[in-house]
């Protein structure tokens, strides 16, 4: 009876995963190629660590949480074990991305996390004022005052400090150096603050003020400025001079995954160009996948291209995890910019 019921098992691959990252038509595809059925829970980052938690890392064969919060999981509960890196087909992988999440994700030789679905932070801009603003702090150009919107949250102070010149993610474990960092963007914040025609909170309302013209130019995320281009090609996603800021949702294992041989199937699987897009074509988000931007729907595809060039993928700066404290620091600047006249 036990050996009935663990190849049952066998046949079984439970995938806690993001909305958009595991289409039906995808699943429906892979359980007919491969025979194992597809177990699908829609999660988020805080869930997924929440779940693997309470189970000591049991319960599910693959997960995807972003390539910033693996490490520090791991250090402190260990809910994750290494990956076989021969197992994956890492010549589908684009291979800016898969070294950024080694880099991420690696402890103690090991790697715990492969890259599945990205996306980036950058400048969506009108065209009439795309050549002022080419890089975060041209949004405080006096050409474009009263016409810009970004947030106040901890991607504009990145930006802002590589637009500078500095090196953020190089100061992470550096607490006085990053302070000085961020008190030189600070300034330029409030420096900045009579170009701003609103600090947007929610995406919706950033769409809103770009569509009625409103807005002109603002930081924001891609698959937001691609959504415009549709709707009107005169608004366009810009990855800016200093880089866009790129985050990653990856593949990991779960410490006591039952089924890994369906799990690296499922990586390799999704993978493939053809099968990537479809991904992307459901979520918005393009995947680390080599190629698949060829089959991805036209006008995405088109929009993509336009603003990623291979310098501007290269480019891109990808968040690392954030070591403890940061966001405090970081927090205690934005309500300084909030409260200043």
């Amino acid at each position: 009876m036990g050996f009935i019921s663990s190849a049952a098992m066998a046949e079984e691959l439970r995938l806690i995963t993001w909305g958009g990252y595991a289409p039906d038509d995808v699943v429906a595809q892979f359980e007919e190629e491969t025979g194992i059925d597809v177990q699908v829970t829609l999660s988020n980052n805080e869930d997924m660590i929440s779940k693997l938690r309470a189970t000591g890392g049991a319960g599910f064969d693959l997960a995807q949480p972003s390539q910033d919060r693996i490490l520090g999981v791991q250090r402190q509960f260990n809910l994750y074990q290494p990956i076989d890196l021969a197992r994956i087909d890492s010549d589908r992988i684009q291979p800016s991305m898969l070294k950024a999440t080694g880099e991420a994700t690696g402890m103690n030789g090991n790697v715990y996390g492969v890259p599945a679905v990205w996306g980036t932070s950058g400048l969506i801009v009108h065209d009439d004022v795309a050549d002022t603003v080419t890089d975060y702090t041209d949004l405080c150009d006096s050409a474009v005052a009263g016409d810009v919107s970004y947030r106040l949250k901890r991607p504009t102070l990145i930006g802002f400090a590589f637009a500078m010149g500095k090196d953020p993610f190089a100061a992470y474990n550096d607490r006085d150096a990053y302070q000085s960092i961020l008190d030189d963007v600070q300034q330029a914040l409030i420096d900045c603050k009579a170009n701003v025609k609103t600090y947007w909170t929610g995406g919706d309302q950033l769409l809103s003020l770009l569509r009625t013209g409103e807005v002109k130019a603002a930081m924001a995320w891609d698959a937001g400025g691609w959504k415009l281009n549709a709707e009107n090609p005169a608004i366009r996603f810009v990855a800016p001079a200093s880089g866009a800021l790129g985050w990653i949702d990856t593949f990991a294992l779960p410490r006591r995954a039952e089924n890994l041989d369906a799990a690296y199937q499922w990586i390799n699987f999704v993978m493939q160009p053809e099968i990537a897009a479809k991904i992307t074509n459901q979520s918005g988000n393009f995947t680390a996948s080599v190629g698949a931007d060829e089959h991805v729907r036209a006008e995405l595809r088109d929009a993509y291209r336009t603003s990623f060039d291979d310098d501007a993928l290269n480019n891109i700066k990808w968040y690392p995890p954030v070591p403890p404290g940061l966001e405090a620091m970081e927090g205690q600047v934005l309500d300084r910019v909030q409260a200043a006249n």
